[in-house]
């Protein structure tokens, strides 16, 4: 069967659609259903708008923790420690052991490293000499898988 491909840098929902379902169904066929269920905590301000906070998701067994964002007024007040714990404590009740992290911002992969995750992996230099670290924290040893 003969192809057509494009290169794009847009596509509709419904082809992505198209890629993501079947791609979904293979992984639950050949790993099993993932039990994922999101994990959010948004920190609010006084008028209750959403300014920052913590969005990310457990599936099997391990918290991924795709976002977490502290306004700038509002950092070295421990408040990304703080989203972390409470994001840790609710994976564990969920069964999880484990949680892991991304980032290319040097103060929040020191931030990390305080709350004990431990760096497994670095890709770059990037655009701008930045690189990309992910992080990983066990909870039974608070070090990395």
């Amino acid at each position: 069967m003969a192809y057509d491909l494009t290169v794009t840098d847009a596509i509709t929902s419904e082809d992505e659609k198209a890629i993501e379902v079947p791609l979904i169904a293979y992984n639950i066929a050949t790993f099993g259903k993932s039990d994922k269920r999101d994990l959010n905590i948004p920190l609010r301000n006084a008028e209750g708008a959403v300014e920052g906070g913590l969005v990310g998701y457990t599936a099997r067994g391990w918290l991924y923790v795709r976002l977490l964002f502290i306004p700038e007024a509002a950092r070295g007040q421990g408040l990304a420690s703080r989203l972390l714990a409470m994001a840790e404590e609710e994976a564990k009740r969920r069964g999880c052991i484990g949680a892991y992290l991304d980032t290319m911002n040097p103060e929040a992969l020191k931030t990390y490293q305080r709350c004990g995750y431990r760096l497994i992996g670095q890709h770059g230099p990037l655009t701008g000499d930045m690189r990309i670290s992910w992080l990983s924290k066990r909870f039974d040893e608070g070090s990395a898988a």
